[in-house]
């Protein structure tokens, strides 16, 4: 292998190559994780009603079951998040699928609730560690230009595998029982295992910045290069890049309002997607919409999600990722409290288009923000920056999930539910109005979180 003197930080050495199939494939195994978590979250919602059924459970007494899935999410991002900035991206992502594939299939022979609710959790442990680390080996891989449009392409793996997870859960909930549901939920991460072992790199970026041995770190980067003659410069970190990470560093003077206003946006975010993902099948049910009918519904705020974060992404690398996102927050806003609406008088082309809408506006945007999060934080600090803001978010899912079924325990209507998630809506869209007021004023943020040239 050709090797010469002349040294590139790793992200130059990325920007100055063509989009590799190593990338290519990085951001397709990656896209395939955050599906099945997206495919479990989805799943949840769609067999509560069936436990409901057949355990003669109150809607309050589902809430323990949506909130430990999430609170597990909570903890294992908060965990794994640090120590993937110690000891490697790959490692904590495969085992953290390991985690939640087998949880998930241990779930479906849960003979109560309280043994599901324990599994629930398990489960939650494993997808807090693999999404963020999905999202940051991505972010790590990426060139800089085409940051945010391919973050947010692999994090549509959610979406689309939430508006899957939907439409197979209603169509196969008579056939296979919630226990086949769960069985497929952990069945495919397992399988996807070796796939991730064998073909999966570990981070260019996170290698060179841990001293990783020499022969490691450039047969990783010659899997880059469009011509495999062409010799390897010596790969060096960034100049703002540390060795050693503490999560000090997220409050230090450079990231700490941005740190929270993040972690706002998330946790306003995720409390209307996990509100809505977990109850709007039982809020549809309860209104007078058969389960059937209730998964195309939900399945079409997924498909919104996928199309606006595709169309979010290009527009955030092209006029600023802060604006863009401030102003798909106030969008999102006006089509919640349209959903409300549209279950109240039962008119299935508002409810249709709204849900669209929302899809567009918050789940979009979450995607987005994860985008963002990614390229707000320097290698060292990023995995835990992107866990830590995915922790918070996952705190609103745990209200959002919990909310859900007191609110209908109040015998609040569709309209006055859905009215009050316009709050958090709104709420996210000033902190991104702030970040991109932070950002004017604060040239040295990361270039990458501005709109190319």
């Amino acid at each position: 292998m050709k090797t010469n003197e002349q040294s590139m930080d790793v992200q130059q050495f990325i920007d100055s190559q063509p989009l590799s199939l190593t990338q290519k494939l990085i951001i397709a195994l990656c896209f395939w994780v955050v599906a099945i978590d997206g495919f479990d979250t989805a799943a949840v919602g769609f067999i509560a009603p069936a436990l409901k059924d057949l355990w003669q459970l109150q809607s309050s007494q589902l809430a323990p079951l949506m909130g430990a899935g999430l609170f597990g999410l909570m903890l294992g991002a908060l965990i794994f998040g640090p120590l993937a900035d110690k000891i490697g991206r790959k490692p904590i992502l495969v085992g953290s699928v390991f985690v939640f594939g087998a949880a998930s299939l241990a779930s479906a022979y849960s003979p109560d609730l309280t043994t599901l609710v324990i599994l629930r959790f398990i489960t939650g442990l494993g997808l807090g560690g693999a999404m963020p680390n999905a999202i940051t080996l991505t972010s790590e891989y990426c060139p800089t230009l085409r940051r945010s449009s391919l973050v947010t392409l692999m994090f549509c793996g959610f979406t689309v595998g939430s508006a899957f997870g939907g439409i197979v859960s209603a169509q196969l909930l008579d056939v296979v029982g919630w226990e086949g549901i769960l069985i497929i939920g952990g069945i495919l991460p397992l399988a996807t295992l070796p796939l991730l072992i064998w073909l999966l790199p570990e981070s260019l970026r996170f290698m060179v910045l841990q001293k990783k041995p020499q022969a490691k770190i450039d047969a990783t980067a010659k899997r880059l290069l469009a011509d495999k003659t062409q010799a390897l410069p010596k790969l060096v970190a960034s100049i703002n890049e540390k060795a050693k990470v503490s999560v000090k560093e997220l409050f230090s003077k450079d990231y700490a309002i941005g740190t929270m206003l993040i972690w706002t946006s998330f946790f306003m975010s995720l409390l209307i997607i996990y509100l809505i993902s977990s109850w709007m099948p039982t809020l549809l049910r309860s209104a007078g919409f058969d389960l059937k009918n209730a998964s195309w519904i939900t399945s079409v705020f997924q498909i919104g999600g996928t199309i606006g974060a595709i169309a979010l992404g290009y527009m955030m690398d092209k006029l600023g990722a802060s604006k863009t996102l401030c102003a798909a927050y106030i969008l999102g806003a006006v089509f919640v409290v349209l959903v409300g609406q549209g279950i109240n008088n039962l008119n299935m082309t508002l409810l249709l288009i709204s849900m669209f809408g929302v899809g567009v506006g918050i789940s979009g945007s979450q995607v987005g923000a994860n985008a963002f999060s990614s390229a707000f934080y320097p290698t060292h600090c990023r995995a835990t920056g992107v866990s830590w803001a995915n922790a918070a978010g996952r705190s609103g899912s745990v209200l959002g999930s919990l909310v859900g079924g007191w609110l209908m325990q109040m015998h609040m209507n569709a309209a006055q539910i859905m009215g009050l998630l316009a709050i958090p809506a709104f709420i996210a869209a000033f902190a991104f109005f702030l970040l991109s007021r932070r950002m004017n004023k604060q040239p040295t943020l990361n270039a990458t979180l501005k709109p190319a040239k």
